[in-house]
């Protein structure tokens, strides 16, 4: 990929992702598992909060104590499907926008967090980097990855099923659009973003339709919980969380800005009931049924 090039992105744009995939699709035990993972890593806060990747809003009422979450996706009917969850009201900012292209201030959000989303990133070092330029100094950030090196991966591997090596440092696509990634490798693109690691839990060790299907729910979800504390000495589970808190300096955006223009990165944004304009380029970013739109301006000069 070229320098400046904008990576592709997944589009979840009119899919019913929350009810097929979680509500339908025998996704309790990984749901209660996740709830674990981020109850231990984020104790309740104070705030804002920034949901990279919100969806439907399936963890956003796991986020305690803030007093303003900001719920981004790049997809308008999965915010619709969060609002409707969630309601209207000030503690919830709904904004479509690009991971790549973050329509915010630098060091205005005291925490944020990327739960099944950087799996879908073509380039994670830039989408870290992105989040991290949000953040206050010293800010918490809470990741969830897609781990190659998981102990399915690696008995496949052995016995010669698959042809990727899962000790290997480079993303395997396993899909269009949807990587697994080396612990080594992503815990570097943490701290190049301008992270310090604290913590890591390894989730969803006994994801298998088998173990699922004969081991009553309640111990399943108690066996990872149990496992999940080991994830600071080695990472074999299909999904990994870690908390990083946000190293050095943030230099604040003049004005005490909230917004910036992802088109030409002004922070002189003028919000009215009609959006959000930047009074650099002109661009109007659309406010529509409680929902900003940062992808597409309504406006062009």
């Amino acid at each position: 990929m070229s320098e400046g090039a904008h990576p592709p992105v997944c589009d979840y744009e009119g899919s019913d992702y929350q009810q097929q995939f979680w509500e339908q699709g025998d996704r309790a035990y990984e749901d209660r598992v996740e709830a674990i993972a981020l109850r231990r890593l984020l104790p309740a806060g104070e705030g804002r909060l920034l949901e990279v990747g919100a969806g439907a809003g399936r963890n956003t009422v796991r986020y305690r104590g803030y007093s303003q979450i900001v719920l981004l996706d790049y997809s308008r009917t999965q915010l619709e499907q969060a609002q409707a969850r969630l309601g209207t009201g000030e503690r919830y900012l709904y904004v479509l926008g690009d991971v790549y292209q973050l329509p915010f201030a630098p060091g205005i959000f005291e925490a944020a967090t990327m739960i099944r989303v950087i799996h879908h990133l073509v380039d994670p070092p830039k989408g870290l980097r992105q989040v991290r330029a949000t953040l206050a100094a010293g800010g918490t950030f809470i990741l969830e990855y897609a781990n190659k090196q998981n102990m399915k991966a690696i008995l496949r591997w052995a016995f010669r099923r698959q042809a990727w090596s899962p000790w290997t440092r480079e993303p395997v696509e396993f899909a269009p659009l949807n990587f697994d990634f080396h612990p080594g490798a992503m815990k570097t693109w943490v701290r190049a973003a301008g992270f310090r690691v604290e913590r890591q839990l390894t989730v969803s060790h006994y994801r298998l339709p088998l173990l699922k299907r004969w081991i009553p729910l309640r111990i399943l979800v108690a066996l990872d919980a149990a496992a999940q504390l080991t994830g600071n000495w080695w990472q074999l589970s299909p999904s990994v969380f870690l908390r990083a808190q946000a190293t050095g300096a943030t230099e604040p955006a003049p004005g005490g800005a909230f917004w910036r223009c992802p088109a030409c990165g002004s922070y002189d944004l003028e919000s009215g009931p009609d959006g959000v304009r930047c009074r650099s380029c002109g661009r109007l970013w659309e406010l529509r049924d409680g929902i900003y739109d940062f992808k597409t301006p309504r406006q062009v000069p």
